[in-house]
């Protein structure tokens, strides 16, 4: 076939290149958090759970039941997390093509929404413990705080290790990190209660530690939320990628350009490549060199449509 006969039509000179590649070592990490590790963290947590829960009665603290709360919710995150990860390791089939890998992403946005709500509800109630002030046993509030402040540094370092690389990992990990700080706070004030008699210090940690857990838990809700509504990765940017691939021999432009995450570890993109009028075959090589190229960004899966001449106004979106 020649190069004019091949082009004679743009619909005729377009050719997509799809590339498939081995996404199995997202799951690297997440191993580590299997089994044993995963059964004592959930159990670790249902226990501090209890013991603060009853010592929160007991002593009437107000940051105590609060630390309580965070503790259940993490037991559920973990859970949540694990049921999530399981998910995400089914291979791709007709009816979920993609695997089911926004199951690690669904999890994070439930586990720190979650979060988001537990931090308002610690605001709301420490509000009304400046209004009612309560008496506090100190002594009590002090040895549940630190029973479950080992029992929160017990589960962030088995948790830590796959905290690095995953959104949904991580998102069970602060929930540990702000458990075990918020244990911190509480027996701060319990100290204070005991040598300084200071009961308002209970619903302004209260407070505290719920700005904390919002902040945190509010940037991975926001992340979580990006990534489901097909959102560009924030790290890398389309307009230095375009510049790249048109410095590429014979690629005159790129444009209808889609970049969107699937799961933690695997980011796709696809695009229309204008590249100079040749045979079919000889752009394989050019698929060589941008596959290359994006695969330095992180990008794991790579479509590539190439035409000649398609694209009037040459952007990124081609509109």
């Amino acid at each position: 076939m020649s190069d004019n006969n091949m082009n004679n039509k743009c619909c005729e000179s377009e050719h997509t290149h799809n590339h498939n590649h081995d996404h199995g070592h997202n799951h690297s990490h997440v191993e580590d958090i299997s089994g044993k590790r995963l059964f004592w963290v959930i159990i670790l947590n249902l226990a501090i759970t209890t013991s603060e829960v009853v010592g929160g009665i007991i002593s009437g603290s107000l940051s105590l039941i609060s630390d309580a709360l965070h503790n259940l919710s993490d037991a559920v995150a973990v859970v949540i997390s694990y049921i999530a990860i399981q998910l995400g390791k089914k291979s791709s089939s007709l009816k979920h093509t993609f695997g089911l890998k926004r199951a690690e992403i669904l999890a994070a946005l439930l586990n720190s929404a979650v979060l988001v709500g537990v931090s308002i509800y610690l605001f709301y109630e420490a509000v009304k413990r400046f209004y009612h002030p309560e008496p506090i046993l100190a002594g009590a509030m002090l040895v549940i705080a630190v029973i479950g402040l080992l029992g929160n540094v017990i589960s962030i370092f088995l948790l830590e290790s796959g905290s690095k690389d995953n959104i949904n990992v991580k998102s069970a990990y602060l929930h540990m990190l702000s458990d075990a700080i918020s244990s911190v706070a509480v027996i701060i004030g319990a100290l204070g209660i005991i040598f300084f008699k200071i009961y308002w210090i209970d619903p302004v940690l209260t407070i505290l530690i719920g700005i904390y857990v919002f902040k945190e838990s509010f940037g991975i809700l926001k992340r979580s939320v990006h990534i489901l509504m097909e959102g560009a990765p924030i790290d890398i940017s389309l307009d230095e990628i375009k510049m790249k691939l048109e410095s590429i021999e014979d690629v005159q432009n790129v444009h209808h350009i889609h970049l969107w995450q699937v799961g933690e570890k695997e980011i796709h993109i696809e695009m229309h490549a204008d590249v100079t009028d040749m045979m079919i075959s000889k752009t394989e090589g050019i698929r060589e060199k941008i596959e290359l190229l994006l695969n330095e960004y992180g990008i794991t899966h790579v479509t590539v449509q190439f035409e000649t001449g398609c694209c009037e106004n040459k952007n990124i979106l081609c509109k």
